[in-house]
Formats: C-alpha cells, structure tokens, sequence
C-alpha cells in the first residue's frame, strides 16, 4: 500500500483487486433547512458471479414530527467505473465523486436525481506516523477483512438536486465522507455519525466491532469527537476501553475512557431501513440504517463534565449477531 493511499484512503485501493473485493464510498448531505438527507454511496463489487459497480442512494424526509425514509440501488456495468491516481475522483457513468463536488445524473422508474453539489471546508482527522488514518496502527495491515477511512468530519455545502422534479436546497448545509473496503463488513457492529450539534463546528463519529484478526476476534473501538477545534479520539490502537455497553432496539448507550477523559454516548434511532452490504465482495447482505436519529454526548475530565451536547440527523447501524 503507498503512502498516498495509507494516509487519504478516499484514494480508490481496489486497482490489484480480481476478486472477493468491495469498495464502498459514503457522501452525506444534509439540506440547508435540515428538512431532507441524502446519501449516496457509489462504489465497486468485484468477483467472479456478479461484478459491477453501484450507487446507492439513501434518502430521508422531515415532515414535521415524521421521518420517511427511501433507498434505491442503482446498477452499472464494472466498466462504467474510472477513477483517478493523481488526485481523488471517481466516476461511475454520468456520476462524479470527488472531495471538491459531486455531479448526480440518476434516473429509474421510480426515482430521478440530477443536480451537483460543491463541498469546500473539509475538516480531515489528525495523522501520525503510528496513526496514518482512522484505523491507527492496523491501517498497515493488509490483511483486515474491512478497512475504514474518514476523508472529511464536516464541511460545507453549497448547490442543489433535483429528485423527481423537486429541488432540495444544500446550500448553507453540511456534509461528511468516509468510506469502506475489504472483502466484508464486520459480522456485529455499532455505528454513529453526526455533525449537527448546538456547537455548529462540532463533529462525531462512533464505531465498535466485532473484528476478525488471525483466526479469532476482538473488539475494535473508534471514536473521534471534533470540538473547539480538538481532536478526542477514543480508539483500540491507543489504549481507550469500553467500560459500559448496552444495545437495546434501536438504542445504544456506551460509557469509554481514555486516560483522563471519559466519553459517555447515547443514541437512539426509530427509523431504518435496509441498506446493501458486502459478503465476500458480492453486495448480498443487508444492513439496517437510520439518518434521522440523536446522539448525546458527554465528555469528562477526570470527573468534570467539559462538554455535553446532542447531535441531530444522526446516521446509526446497529448490527447485532
């Protein structure tokens, strides 16, 4: 793996890749309103039955106290997938993907999406030599069944989209980008993102795993919270421990500390709906998310409560054996 790829993983890493293989991009965007989220999620599965790539496209409707919430896969023929090794783009038909813009020309029977989107302020996560991305030291492993990568925690948005004749204003709104790729997602896992919060520069991501590693498991804990222009990151790789877990149905509540710090999260989630996933490569699996929930956070100091705060538009899996 190059050092380009290892520290901005939204490079494409697929291109040796001839089977078991899936890469999977993930664009949230949440209008200037906070009325409607969309996300896409363009990527490759790469194997011997039923090899193409795809964009799946995730949308979520406010109407009042309600949430609706749609998803449609788009297929394309592997072809249709370009992408470049100088800067990061990626092109699957008529679609663009980049960390600058993002061009939508999509249309079936039951969904139409044209429009683009200019994303600018991209706020990336800290590097170090023992940290080159948000896997931390096990990022220099080749031989993790799922790899994960945060391009951007929030940036802004500025253009509209066009579903079916209805256009949703982003600008004003905010968006974030991570990415996966491997051969399968984790078998259980819990996964949190939001970037609405009352402090508006705030940013947080969650995830905790079941981990396949050298013939058994261990739990992989990430954490990143962005506040007043600090990094908290809770992870594995730097010695920060789960001390309180409990999943209920759509519900999560985890307490994790690191040194002098302790990071207390809830989130809760009332509406999913079934996402694509991959399974050796092929996109056969099905997750269940939602892009409308909360997430409370409380942040110590020794036992001094230094921040507290919930966070809105909130995307949550929670994957339980």
């Amino acid at each position: 793996m190059s050092i380009k790829k290892l520290t901005h993983p939204e490079y494409f890493q697929g291109d040796k890749k001839k089977d078991n293989y899936f890469e999977g991009w993930y664009y949230k965007f949440v209008s200037g309103d906070e009325k409607e989220t969309i996300a896409f999620i363009p990527g490759v599965s790469i194997n011997s039955e039923d090899q193409h790539a795809f964009i799946q496209v995730f949308i979520s409707r406010h109407h009042q106290k309600d949430v609706s919430l749609t998803t449609h896969y788009f297929r394309f023929p592997f072809e249709s997938f370009s992408y470049s090794k100088e800067s990061f783009w990626i092109k699957i038909g008529q679609n663009y993907f980049s960390n600058e813009k993002v061009e939508i020309k999509l249309r079936h029977d039951n969904l139409s999406i044209t429009g683009s989107i200019s994303i600018s302020e991209m706020t990336p996560i800290k590097r170090t030599i023992l940290a080159p991305n948000i896997m931390g030291i096990f990022g220099y492993l080749g031989f993790m069944e799922c790899y994960h990568g945060i391009v951007s925690m929030s940036h802004h948005l500025k253009g509209k989209l066009s579903l079916n004749q209805h256009d949703v204003i982003f600008t004003q709104g905010k968006g974030y980008i991570e990415k996966d790729w491997g051969k399968s997602f984790p078998d259980a896992y819990v996964w949190i993102q939001s970037n609405h919060f009352t402090d508006k520069d705030t940013a947080f991501m969650f995830s905790y795993a079941s981990i396949p590693f050298i013939g058994f498991h261990f739990k992989g804990l990430i954490a990143n919270l962005i506040y007043k222009g600090k990094e908290y990151r809770f992870a594995t790789y730097n010695g920060s421990r789960v001390k309180h877990e409990l999943i209920g149905q759509g519900y999560v509540h985890y307490k994790i500390k690191k040194g002098k710090f302790t990071l207390d999260i809830e989130a809760h989630s009332s509406t999913q709906i079934e996402l694509a996933s991959p399974r050796n490569g092929k996109m056969i699996e099905q997750i269940k998310e939602g892009l409308s929930g909360v997430v409370s956070i409380k942040l110590y100091e020794k036992d001094q409560l230094i921040y507290e705060d919930d966070g809105y538009h909130a995307g949550i899996e929670i994957m339980k054996k």
